[in-house]
């Protein structure tokens, strides 16, 4: 789907969509306690569908109750494969934290994907699952790749430099066998606050919340927990989806962002010190976030922990006075896109100058507003890419063209109707016949 968006203001209200961070998690600590789990506010994004997918082919039962609402049985630490294999889709999130948890089977279970994902890092588990008795049968780092346990927890040393999923599908699995004695030692861990969050979805969903000093070492201790036979739990908005929405009004307007819970755990909520420091005017609730547009100034932020703000980040900086500087620039090269080299050549096309240098990216703002060089960009099939574009375009001086700009559903399938919602006109263009984005 090829979609063209329009410069112009936003204004209104938008209710954000589930966390897909929250929702994946929350359907990994479904699947590995033992009774019911009632989760509410599902997400609909194609990597909350993979997440469900796969804990109905690792032996939970999964009964859709209303709308947006889930019922689930657990299987506790007895994992069985329903088909020999679990596909992923292109969820690095999913792939990452379900393969040690599929490792608790006693039979192989074979972790499969699509996309860009087939192509993505897995040689940490050829490293550290035969440590733990799992064996790996590999493919040259990449999937498939066939596990074989069950996956026993002993006190092990990891790397945390990629990314912190690793980690999360560890500390699952572990959490499943309570009562353990035994600890995980994370050296130079990243993207601390997704961590953070894991450990909030397990004490959620009452099971075992290792001990952890600094996030270097996670300790289980074995300790008895109360049976709970039935878990609610409510997705929470998701912040990463809502930062496009606050950089929008940002740049272009007013908008009140409602779902945004400020005691959240996701590392995205960071966007908000983004945007003071940039000048906008932000109102931040219990439950929302308000933001205004204001005269915006360069600005330098360091999203080594929080890398999928970087497409919003640049947006921003696009359309502040000066040259913003974003560290972090090592954590994008295996996300859907080399997402460095991918936001540099997309925004070139709106005029705008992106230098890569060692771990920064330095954007050079348009602050009087984008002066497209090409009217066509592409999403290069990476979700971010294309709402970064879509968002940055609100000030361009002509249309712009967004190619694979279905892109989106990857983990927001609501962003062009949101769009809509906070007036934003956009159609849909190409070979399919032209359907308006805003009916105004």
């Amino acid at each position: 789907m090829n979609i063209q968006i329009k410069a112009g203001k936003v204004k209104g209200h938008v209710v954000a969509n589930a966390s897909k961070s929250a929702m994946q998690r929350a359907c990994a600590a479904a699947l590995i306690r033992k009774g019911v789990s009632v989760i509410s506010n599902t997400g609909n994004s194609n990597d909350d569908l993979a997440a469900l997918s796969i804990i109905k082919g690792l032996g939970a039962t999964v009964e859709h109750t209303g709308q947006r609402k889930i019922r689930v049985k657990g299987t506790g630490p007895q994992i069985v494969s329903q088909s020999g294999s679990v596909n992923c889709g292109e969820s690095g999130l999913s792939i990452r934290m379900f393969t040690p948890i599929a490792a608790l089977s006693k039979t192989p279970v074979t972790m499969l994907g699509e996309g860009s994902l087939t192509t993505r890092p897995m040689h940490f588990f050829e490293e550290v699952l035969p440590a733990l008795g799992v064996q790996v049968q590999a493919n040259g780092g990449v999937l498939p790749l066939t596990v074989s346990g069950p996956l026993q927890p002993e006190n092990i040393v990891v790397d945390g430099t990629l990314s912190s999923q690793f980690l999360t599908g560890l500390l699952m699995a572990y959490a499943a066998q309570n009562p353990i004695n035994a600890s995980i030692t994370v050296i130079d861990l990243k993207s601390k606050p997704y961590i953070d969050l894991t450990l909030e979805v397990l004490a959620a969903f009452g099971l075992p919340v290792p001990e952890h000093h600094q996030h270097e070492r996670f300790h289980f201790r074995g300790e008895d927990l109360q049976d709970i036979p039935e878990v609610h739990y409510t997705v929470e908005g998701d912040w990463s989806g809502g930062a496009f929405l606050l950089v929008a009004a940002a740049i272009a307007g007013e908008l009140t962002v409602e779902g945004l819970r400020n005691t959240s755990k996701q590392a995205d909520k960071k966007i908000i010190d983004a945007l003071l420091d940039a000048g906008a005017e932000v109102t931040v609730g219990e439950h929302e976030v308000q933001v205004k547009q204001d005269k915006l100034q360069a600005f330098q932020f360091d999203a080594t922990h929080c890398p999928d703000l970087f497409p919003p980040l640049v947006a921003l900086a696009a359309n502040c006075n000066g040259i913003s500087i974003i560290r972090g620039l090592r954590r994008l090269k295996h996300k859907e896109s080399d997402r460095g080299t991918t936001l540099q050549e997309e925004f070139a096309k709106l005029g705008v100058t992106i230098l890569l240098k060692d771990d920064e990216m330095h954007v050079y703002g348009e602050p009087g507003g984008l002066k497209v060089r090409n009217t066509r960009c592409n999403s290069h099939h990476d979700h971010r890419i294309a709402m970064a574009v879509a968002v940055a375009a609100l000030r361009a001086d002509f249309d712009i063209d967004i190619r694979h700009a279905d892109a989106v559903n990857k983990s927001y399938p609501d962003f062009w109707e949101h769009l809509k919602t906070a007036g934003v006109h956009w159609e849909q263009v190409g070979n399919s016949a032209t359907t308006a984005g805003n009916a105004t």
